[in-house]
């Protein structure tokens, strides 16, 4: 065991691929033997068509039918180990999905197009006021996923600093009392706000789930937070990373102030093309039954670590994937990244998402056509303890 690889894999440049990892890919499997933070054995899946078809595979799930002895990935109270019952996950599942659903529905998404538009040329007005140099992640890439995350659910804005730092803590991978604290801080708050939307309900997900029949106040709670942090956690990350990409990359950003059109295919590659950064290790999966991946055999109650960021670097189904391209996605035959997951389990959120992002980058660009790095990118920090990682700043100028 001592020589099996250790996750997370220590990455030193937050664009290039973890050196670990790259020896893994170049041996040609698509399935390893790796050991966990916690110090576990775990199966870590990382050749696109295995983990397309894990993620959609009811022979896996997050719970685990004896918690207390499953392997883990780190400490965070959120997403280290199992999640959920054994015997009722499936069903569960679908409970949840078909609640949420209709709150992210294509016509409740069309609506919000224009709010979310409206906010981030707010920001950019901000942004330009500026004296040059500022952090693009403190003036962009955090306060716009969190103004619409609170708009969408009813939760207040001005509680922001406290709700990020409880999010922040939840998502801790290193320390288990500081994730178990912010989690329960954090659904402590969401049920205060459940009390509020009971006596002043208004045109929010929280109100929409407290007027649902037969739903209390802790599930209500418990949903409304997952959707808080998941709603703004990985969007935060994903412009921060997709700005990094288009600055550093020759060609990208005027590619997209001379072709605006190529926004949308942009997205797609913003959302493919970023390397790991900070503590995952991948999806966490639990075996439900014995099966096979890829000839190997996989015993049930093993941990499977779904990677869905190598899996979208995999040279068979993307060519030359460390390449970061906006004209990838601009053609009809290009493979669907795994950025949302797949099958089941695929990103509510996913619409929400790719609306923010298009917003920025068809925002950004044209208005900050001289934009670029006021640092050098080997000089950036990314998070080492968060679960979702991501740049701790995003110094830029113009």
């Amino acid at each position: 065991m001592a020589d099996l690889p250790l996750l997370p894999f220590e990455q030193p440049h937050p664009l290039r691929p973890a050196p670990a990892m790259a020896d893994l890919q170049a041996t040609g499997c698509p399935v390893h033997r790796v050991r966990t933070r916690s110090g576990h054995e775990a199966w870590l899946v990382t050749g696109y068509e295995e983990v397309r078809s894990l993620l959609a595979d009811d022979r896996l799930g997050r719970s685990h039918p004896d918690p207390a002895n499953a392997a883990r990935t780190g400490d965070s109270a959120l997403f280290g180990g199992p999640q959920g019952d054994f015997a009722t996950e499936r069903e569960d599942h679908r409970r949840m999905r078909a609640l949420l659903q209709p709150h992210f529905s294509p016509g409740r998404m069309r609506v919000l197009r224009d709010r979310v538009e409206t906010l981030t040329a707010g920001l950019l007005d901000d942004l330009a006021e500026r004296e040059p140099p500022a952090d693009l992640t403190e003036a962009l890439a955090l306060p716009l996923p969190i103004l619409v995350i609170c708009e969408l659910l009813g939760v207040p804005y001005e509680d922001r600093d406290r709700f990020r730092a409880w999010t922040l803590a939840a998502a801790d991978v290193r320390d288990r009392a500081r994730s178990e604290q912010g989690l329960g801080e954090l659904f402590a708050y969401g049920r205060r706000l459940v009390r509020r939307r009971r006596d002043e309900p208004g045109d929010d997900v929280i109100s929409r789930l407290c007027a649902a029949e037969g739903l209390g106040d802790d599930e209500i709670a418990m949903l409304s937070m997952a959707l808080l942090f998941a709603g703004h956690e990985t969007t935060v990350v994903r412009i921060g990373m997709g700005a990094l990409l288009l600055l550093t990359t020759p060609g990208q950003w005027r590619a997209l102030l001379d072709r605006p059109g190529l926004v949308p295919a942009a997205v797609e590659e913003v959302l493919r093309a970023p390397q790991r950064s900070g503590g995952g290790a991948g999806i966490p999966r639990y075996a439900r039954e014995d099966l096979e991946v890829a000839g190997l055999p996989v015993a049930a109650g093993e941990m499977v670590l779904l990677d869905t960021t190598a899996a979208d670097h995999d040279p068979a189904v993307f060519p030359d994937p460390d390449r970061f391209d906006v004209l990838r996605y601009s053609g009809d035959r290009t493979a669907q990244h795994l950025a949302f997951g797949h099958g089941p389990r695929y990103c509510i959120g996913a619409p929400l998402a790719r609306i923010e992002l298009t917003a920025v980058f068809s925002q950004l660009v044209p208005r900050f056509p001289d934009m670029r790095l006021a640092v050098p990118a080997e000089e950036l920090q990314v998070r080492r303890d968060a679960l979702t990682g991501g740049l701790v700043e995003l110094p830029v100028t113009w």
